[in-house]
């Protein structure tokens, strides 16, 4: 038995941020943003589209390239950090009624920027004990409504959007969801939090007092470096492949001086990593899903292409996988 990655399908918001339009706005430069993470654009999600909306464009897509339809669904497990409401109900539940997959169980995973890798590893546990047949697994973030607009260090790095992954038990082995390692550091907790705090009326955004990001960008950073060393490490100890055995590795898009530091570590080829954080910003557990649906729209992921996914976030969380594709 195996749980494979069947489909993907992304919902990316049609309002594009560049470097520039942020600069016209916030005390900051193209070359800064770009010389720092490599970001050069981000993409806002307009005034009510919500997280859920984003999430149910994205599981449409993916069910109708896996030719499936909502009733075949055993679970939906969303992991965001922006759910349509905070607290309750889960944005889990909400896609399932946007979608029709009236019944099956929903519920939402919040582990930061790791959140797709938590939701995979849950997900396909899911299928293989209770022997169900498919699951969606999406990631999706609407991070422009909850950054601090007076935080030059962190506005500049975030953006929406939402990818869902068709995963599916078949009876052939060898292939699918291989391996997890995941992992927390609850003492870095209030490294990177939401905090209470007035907004501005920057790209007409105004709200009432709402949550909004506070990042201890040197601790995050020098966790997040450590973090992708250490996963890449103990994958290679638990498993028997070796880095080289790899077609991908697709990392958290958080970063990307934090992805080549990483690299330069153990000198693996930087056409070996797969990086879109220029176009998109970091979208938090959106993001190594949007990478996986934009590498299959090109047609970059062969069967039996052995993938590494790697995430860090908030929590603070880490995590990895190994997919056969």
């Amino acid at each position: 038995m195996s749980v494979v990655i069947r489909a993907l399908g992304a919902s990316i918001p049609p309002q594009r941020i560049t470097n520039e339009d942020l600069a016209a706005r916030v005390d900051t430069t193209d070359d800064w943003i770009r010389s720092h993470t490599g970001i050069g654009a981000r993409h806002f999600a307009p005034d009510g589209i919500l997280t859920s909306d984003m999430a149910a464009e994205a599981a449409k897509t993916a069910m109708a390239k896996a030719k499936i339809g909502p009733h075949d669904l055993d679970l939906i497990v969303v992991a965001t950090a922006t759910p349509d409401y905070f607290g309750f109900p889960a944005t889990a539940c909400i896609v399932q009624d946007k979608i029709g997959a009236y019944g099956c169980a929903a519920y939402d995973i919040v582990a930061g920027c790791t959140g797709f890798i938590y939701a995979l590893h849950a997900a396909s546990s899911m299928l293989e004990t209770s022997h169900g047949r498919h699951a969606l697994v999406i990631g999706a973030e609407a991070l422009s409504r909850i950054v601090d607009w007076n935080d030059r260090g962190t506005c500049v790095l975030f953006g929406d959007g939402a990818a869902a992954a068709v995963i599916s038990r078949i009876d052939e082995a060898g292939r699918g969801c291989l391996s997890f390692l995941l992992g927390a550091d609850g003492g870095g907790a209030r490294d990177l939090y939401l905090v209470q705090a007035e907004r501005d009326r920057t790209f007409e955004r105004a709200q009432p007092v709402v949550p909004v990001i506070s990042m201890n960008g040197r601790k995050v950073y020098d966790f997040a470096v450590k973090s992708i060393t250490v996963m890449i490490e103990r994958l290679m100890h638990k498993t028997v492949y070796r880095l080289e055995d790899f077609a991908w590795i697709v990392p958290h898009q958080a970063n990307a001086r934090i992805v080549q530091a990483a690299a330069k570590r153990f000198n693996i080829p930087q056409d070996k990593i797969y990086l879109n954080i220029e176009e998109y910003a970091n979208t938090s557990a959106a993001s190594i899903p949007l990478a996986l649906a934009e590498m299959d729209q090109k047609g970059l992921l062969k069967p039996g292409d052995l993938v590494m996914l790697v995430g860090f976030g908030a929590g603070l969380t880490y995590g990895a996988a190994v997919v056969r594709w």
